[in-house]
């Protein structure tokens, strides 16, 4: 066998410490960004009588108060169960504390939400983190806060949110770039380079602490012992010998010794620059310890535990108190301070080593720069495998930035709901919360590392978000992302009756059921990418969706009609009434959204079942299990007002609407056309021919419901007619036996979806029809209007905190989910099938085309185009730059229906790296991996 070449053996290095820590052989994965950007303001830390979790626990306590639940810091990392932390802490002279965590709004300072107000980059990182970097940008003039919090409580709906590039606080460039590279020389072995550029016209002088602690488990009332930090004095060994010239020179180090008593002793090597900061006694840099502890002094005018609290080392740099920290230098929280003096444009660099044993050698020496560097080259040469061939440039720099935001969202989430009601001993009791906020979650004990939506606004997992981000995490760590879809349908998370929890504000509220899509998604791309499915994976994940089902079913299901009412569902402010509250009206909502979930979920489960029955012949029953449901959810769904059915599908507009099931029994149709009249067209499955000659008794089952159900194949789906290599087709949307009759449903739907006056934007498909821009939706209900209009940006609504919105703007997981139904269509219905795509353009295309034209709409929001910035970034693009003229991405959480413009979370790379798995496919298929006719079924 011939030798691999280096980029083959770096590129194979990243690969194998991925396997390695999945065979639990080395735990490469145990360090990683799982520190929070926000843990104040959460679910987790109110214990108020009220459940307003933003006034209990607000920004200015954050650096007071010790922490329940969890830990936060400025670009961090910590353990895999957030015990030792370390992270950045900042100050430029001029703010009244220091910047140790990232700033922003709650929920009602906003005039949109709650939103950060700051600008920092999520630059890479390899999938086990043995390579990351981020970037933060930090103002050289005193920070905005004030002003930021005034502007936007003075600003309305109908307003844009202020920004901090509002603010002009960085004008001229004054400000400085602060870099963070982490690289690991073994698991358990982190190394730190900082680097600090001043990007402004004149002198500066910039504080730098990066700073170690560890979470506070100690002052709870529990046994847990505390753990400590102290100096630790050189090895005489690590000392230069005498020269001619003079004695010894001390190490060019400090080091601090960090045990913890279940983890053990960690090492923490500091550089030690020639220079002393301006006043201060010694080398630089100094160290300043205090204690993890709340300051009951300063917030409730109580007694401290000790004499040195957490704000302690703020008040020792910013306000001069020498008596704020141990002269002793022993505590749980440490700081290196360093007073760095920057002339315009400099840059400076500090190195720090935190690992597990005592090292002999230089810690911070040539060795650490070669470890750096072969790092990153491994990173480089990871990606490179990973890229289609002849991807451009600036579409490699993307995805890859792309991957990076979601690796850096990974955060340890640490909630145990029996003891957050219940409370501490050493602490007042909490109000009765017998019948509060997640009070039947009892059961639920999270101490795991999860995918979080947008490490700052939604710092906790959300079960349908996660889910879309474990499809692109399975391109670069596929044992990742099983794991997480493995995890929420443990014990510890799933519900006794088989609900998943939604997310930390109220885990009982109801997510779109796309957990089994997620399921069969990742299984498919790792089995397409190593010619191994991992099928113990399949089935324990598919036998505890059977319960979720289950309870969908049961629960969800009212009159038993298989018409499905969901609530919430994920989709916010979508509807004229808010669907997880009781109705002003009384009764219910029948949601056609809801219906194609389940819909979807039948058809997700059987092509699961399916693939199991291919070792296992008792699944071929769960196959026609799935089968037969999926028939009765689409003739009930399909089945019109005038045969007794249920006017989910409005014949007159062409259209799925929701319908409102009053008191008295009247059915109305909310006839808003929105993405819930788009979502049936997500149920849709493929049947291979030689998949139903391997599985003969669930064949029989299929030629039987043909031949004796006619009622149930009927408007329904395309199951007797064979397509493209004589398959079979399942879907809510049938495409007519007659290719070129133009007025069955799925061409009716995919006229208003392709419609720029619709759906069809420049920059994706909208969420709301632009036709309710000039005719919103009105529904008058004794005296009182209820309106749904056309809102592209931000919400006009305070539904759901006003921070989300469905009435218009483009939001990546729908889109992701409509372009993979388009291509499944055209799988069916091949080449010759064509729709005029954009309506009235006069240009027809293939299904296929169509999905990649959308595609490219939302690829292209983050690219340039010709004498035009990115359209997400609009007129920041200029300032999306680092020192050396690089791209900086930001994965806003949706984006204006009109103009493209990033809105909503800043860093939700989420369900927004999404776009990473776009790049990926369209790659392929453009390098000729696939063809139009015969996309590979996912």
């Amino acid at each position: 066998m011939a030798a691999e070449s280096p980029e083959g053996e770096a590129a194979a290095a990243e690969r194998e410490r991925l396997a390695a820590d999945d065979r639990r052989e080395a735990r490469w994965r145990r360090w990683g960004p799982y520190l929070s950007d926000r843990q104040w303001g959460t679910v987790r830390e109110d214990y108020s009588a009220d459940g307003n979790a933003w006034e209990h626990f607000p920004f200015e306590q954050a650096r007071s108060r010790a922490y329940r639940w969890g830990e936060d810091g400025l670009l961090g990392v910590c353990d895999n169960h957030q015990r030792l932390c370390f992270a950045l802490a900042l100050w430029n002279g001029r703010d009244p504390f220091l910047k140790e965590r990232l700033f922003g709004l709650s929920g009602p300072q906003g005039n949109h939400g709650e939103d950060v107000k700051e600008i920092y980059f999520h630059r890479d990182s390899t999938p086990s983190h043995s390579w990351m970097t981020a970037l933060y940008r930090y103002p050289h003039g005193r920070f905005p806060y004030e002003e930021l919090v005034g502007e936007n409580g003075r600003r309305g709906r109908d307003d844009p949110e202020y920004e901090l590039l509002d603010t002009g606080i960085f004008a001229g460039d004054r400000f400085c770039d602060v870099q963070v590279d982490y690289a690991k020389g073994a698991p358990d072995d982190l190394l730190i380079r900082l680097r600090v550029t001043n990007r402004g016209p004149d002198p500066h002088t910039l504080h730098l602490l990066p700073t170690l602690w560890f979470r506070n488990t100690w002052s709870w009332g529990g046994d847990e012992p505390r753990p400590s930090i102290r100096p630790v004095p050189p090895e005489p060994q690590a000392q230069d010998a005498p020269t001619a010239s003079g004695p010894s020179r001390p190490v060019p180090w400090r080091t601090l010794a960090a045990t913890h008593p279940a983890m053990g002793a960690f090492w923490f090597h500091a550089e030690q620059l020639a220079a002393a900061p301006e006043g201060s006694e010694g080398g630089q840099p100094e160290l300043l310890v205090t204690d993890n502890e709340t300051n009951a002094r300063r917030l409730f005018g109580a007694a401290n535990a000790g004499p040195y609290v957490k704000d302690g080392i703020n008040d020792r740099v910013v306000a001069g108190a020498r008596d704020a920290v141990n002269p002793e230098g022993i505590g749980t929280k440490a700081s290196l301070h360093y007073v760095l003096p920057l002339a315009a444009g400099e840059t400076r660099e500090v190195r720090l080593r935190l690992v597990d044993r005592r090292l002999t050698e230089d810690p911070l020496g040539a060795g650490f720069e070669a470890i750096c560097q072969r790092r990153q080259r491994e990173a480089d040469a990871f990606y490179a495998g990973l890229h289609p061939a002849g991807l451009p440039p600036e579409r490699r720099e993307l995805q890859r930035q792309a991957f990076a935001g979601l690796l850096w969202s990974k955060q340890t989430y640490l909630f145990v709901i029996r003891d957050w009601l219940a409370g501490d001993p050493a602490t007042p009791p909490p109000p009765a919360r017998r019948h509060g906020r997640n009070h039947l979650w009892q059961h639920l004990h999270a101490d795991d590392v999860l995918s979080m939506p947008d490490g700052w606004e939604y710092p906790w997992f959300a079960a349908w978000d996660l889910a879309f981000h474990c499809v692109p995490l399975a391109l670069v760590d596929p044992g990742f992302a099983k794991h997480q879809l493995d995890l929420l349908t443990r014990e510890w998370y799933m519900h006794p009756n088989g609900q998943l929890p939604a997310y930390e504000w109220a885990f009982g509220d109801v997510n779109p059921p796309v957990h089994a899509w997620a399921t069969w998604q990742v299984y498919s791309l790792e089995k397409r990418a190593t010619g191994r499915g991992d099928r113990p994976f399949l089935e324990r994940v598919f036998q505890k969706l059977l319960l979720n089902f289950t309870w969908w079913v049961n629960r969800k299901d009212a009159e038993g009609n298989n018409i499905f009412q969901g609530g919430f569902l994920g989709l916010d402010n979508i509807g004229v009434f808010d669907r997880s509250a009781p109705l002003p009206t009384g009764g219910f909502i029948e949601q056609a959204d809801g219906t194609s979930w389940m819909g979807m979920f039948c058809l997700n489960m059987l092509s699961i079942s399916l693939e199991l029955a291919e070792e296992n012949p008792v699944y071929e029953d769960m196959a026609t299990k799935f089968f037969e449901h999926f028939l009765y959810i689409a003739a009930a769904m399909n089945a019109s007002g005038s045969d007794g059915g249920h006017h989910l599908w409005d014949d007159g507009d062409g259209f799925f609407h929701d319908v409102l099931h009053l008191p008295d029994g009247q059915r109305l149709p909310l006839k808003i056309r929105s993405m819930v009249g788009l979502i049936p067209l997500f149920a849709i499955a493929i049947l291979e021919p030689e998949v139903l000659e391997r599985l003969p008794a669930f064949r029989a089952r299929l030629e039987w419901f043909i031949q004796h159900r006619p009622d149930l194949k009927v408007n329904v789906a395309c199951m007797e007619t064979r397509g493209q290599k004589a398959r079979r087709l399942l879907a809510l949307t049938y495409l007519s036996p007659n290719r070129f009759v133009a007025e069955d449903r799925f061409r009716r739907i995919l006229k208003r979806l392709f419609d720029p006056a619709e759906f069809l934007g420049d920059h994706g498909i909208r969420s709301l029809s632009r036709h309710h821009a000039d005719h919103p939706y009105v529904f008058r209900f004794e005296g009182r209007e209820h309106r749904v209009g056309y809102e592209p940006a931000e919400s006009r609504s305070g539904l759901f905190g006003g921070n989300s919105n469905w009435r218009g703007p483009v939001w990546f997981p729908v889109n992701h989910l409509l372009i993979e139904a388009l291509q499944q269509f055209h799988r069916y219905a091949g080449d010759g099938f064509r729709v005029e795509c954009p309506t009235g353009s006069g240009q027809w295309l293939s299904l296929q085309q169509a999905a990649g034209l959308i595609s490219e709409r939302l690829v292209g929001l983050f690219l340039p185009r010709p004498g035009e910035p990115p359209p997400a970034y609009g007129a920041t693009a200029a300032f999306l730059t680092d020192a050396d003229g690089q791209r900086l991405h930001l994965f806003h959480e949706y984006f204006h229906g009109d103009d493209g413009t990033g809105l909503g979370a800043s860093h939700q790379t989420g369900w927004t790296g999404l776009v990473a798995q776009l790049i990926q496919d369209h790659g392929l298929h453009t390098a000729g991996e696939t063809s139009d006719a015969d996309q590979p079924p996912r």
